[in-house]
């Protein structure tokens, strides 16, 4: 899908705060209000994330991740590693 810009104002601490937590989550401030506004679009469209937290596969996939991490068998690698071209 195309992208278009959407220039808003915000007070000074919101756009301090948004930069920080994108910094700190890896991602752009972009992203984050893109996940939001979907989240927003979402639940007003009755589409919640409960479908996939509820989905089998989804559980036991998280079980997997939950046993390796606290057997210690979780390789880790950098985020350079892992979306690096």
């Amino acid at each position: 899908m195309a992208k278009n810009r959407l220039n808003i104002s915000l007070d000074q601490d919101l756009v301090d705060f948004a930069k920080l937590f994108a910094a700190e989550n890896r991602t752009t401030v972009s992203e984050v209000i893109t996940q939001y506004l979907l989240g927003l679009k979402r639940r007003a469209q009755g589409e919640t994330s409960e479908r996939i937290l509820a989905h089998p596969a989804f559980h036991e996939a998280m079980e997997d991740v939950l046993a390796k991490l606290r057997e210690g068998k979780a390789e880790w690698q950098t985020f350079d590693e892992v979306f690096s071209d």
